[in-house]
């Protein structure tokens, strides 16, 4: 995402990309019950209804400025909950392979 004159390499502060710093997971501090939390987090109902009539007025042409952010933070939560999702299957796919061999 690059806004009017701030350069393409300046880093955006959104709310999305100062979690996504945040919680930059170190694998060796994740617990299998924490992975599985995290592969249990879902956006709640209303929010993907929200997303879902973002993404139709994207498609018709008719996202205002502000539904374009609204919609983009959207996309970066996502984003970041599967990366954390997918170090999660990751840990618990490595924990049952060391214990199959065990």
């Amino acid at each position: 995402m690059s806004l009017q004159g701030v350069p393409a390499n300046t880093p955006i502060n959104t709310e999305a990309a100062i979690l996504g710093r945040i919680i930059q997971l170190d694998e060796g501090a994740l617990t299998p019950d924490a992975a599985r939390y995290l592969l249990s987090m879902r956006l709640p109902s209303g929010d993907e209804d929200r997303v879902n009539e973002l993404s139709e007025k994207a498609r018709a042409g008719s996202l205002t400025e502000a539904d374009a952010q609204e919609l983009d933070g959207y996309i970066h939560v996502g984003s970041l909950l599967a990366v954390v999702q997918s170090k999660a299957r990751q840990l618990l796919k490595q924990q049952a392979q060391s214990s199959s061999t065990q």
